[in-house]
């Protein structure tokens, strides 16, 4: 057996539909995973904060506190533990909305739990951070902190948006093409172009929209590439 799959790895679940979410646990416990659960948004959101969690499983559809606020404010405070989302909603509104406020991945209901425990562990492995900080010119990032800084001004990145930049910066001033992206961000089974043109507009409007010049630029067809200050 894999290393990896011996592993455990310490999961907060929350999930408000009581038999999913004893689903969940007697399998991954089975699996040799640390298992946590909240049954609504609130109680969930004050769990995650308290942190010690590898990964987050997280229902959108929550009582008192839905799962994309729930998100949000987790992210809004600092803490890049990866969550994946879990929804009986299969638009591709839906899913754009999910990564927008920070989620790793998504999976819609009904699901296979191994498919559900090969995610988890897919997200974990991908937040694993690189400790050195990436420099082009005014605009540098440091992937623990997920913090980038542009002419003296701090802005806090999504870990999507982090992968995207990262990846950017180890290939500029060259053109990252679209599919190297999509694999660095989320991996095979991840996000879809759609996803990545949202997550980079997103990018842009905060360490390229309050700035004169543009540092990202899109390469029509092809990808993107992060060029330095005129």
């Amino acid at each position: 057996m894999p290393i990896d799959a011996r592993v455990g790895l310490r999961v907060l679940v929350i999930e408000d539909q009581h038999d999913i979410a004893a689903n969940i646990w007697d399998f991954l416990e089975r699996r040799s995973h640390v298992v946590d659960h909240c049954a609504d948004g609130v109680s969930g959101l004050a769990r995650a904060l308290e942190g010690g969690f590898d990964v987050i499983v997280l229902d959108l559809g929550l009582p008192r506190l839905d799962g994309l606020d729930l998100c949000r404010q987790l992210r809004a405070a600092g803490h890049g533990v990866p969550v994946l989302m879990l929804t009986a909603r299969d638009t591709l509104g839906d899913k754009l909305r999910g990564f927008g406020e920070g989620a790793d991945d998504y999976m819609v209901k009904p699901f296979a739990m191994h498919e559900l425990e090969a995610r988890i562990r897919a997200v974990h492995r991908r937040v694993q951070p690189v400790r050195d900080t990436l420099v082009l010119g005014c605009l540098a990032y440091d992937p623990a902190t997920m913090l980038a800084t542009r002419e003296g001004r701090t802005v806090a990145l999504t870990r999507l948006q982090g992968n995207i930049l990262a990846t950017l910066l180890r290939d500029a001033p060259k053109v990252t093409p679209h599919p190297r992206l999509l694999q660095l961000a989320w991996g095979e089974d991840g996000g879809d172009i759609a996803a990545l043109h949202t997550q980079v507009y997103e990018l842009r409007a905060l360490i390229d929209r309050p700035f004169a010049h543009a540092m990202i630029q899109s390469v029509r067809g092809i990808g993107y590439r992060l060029v330095d200050l005129p």
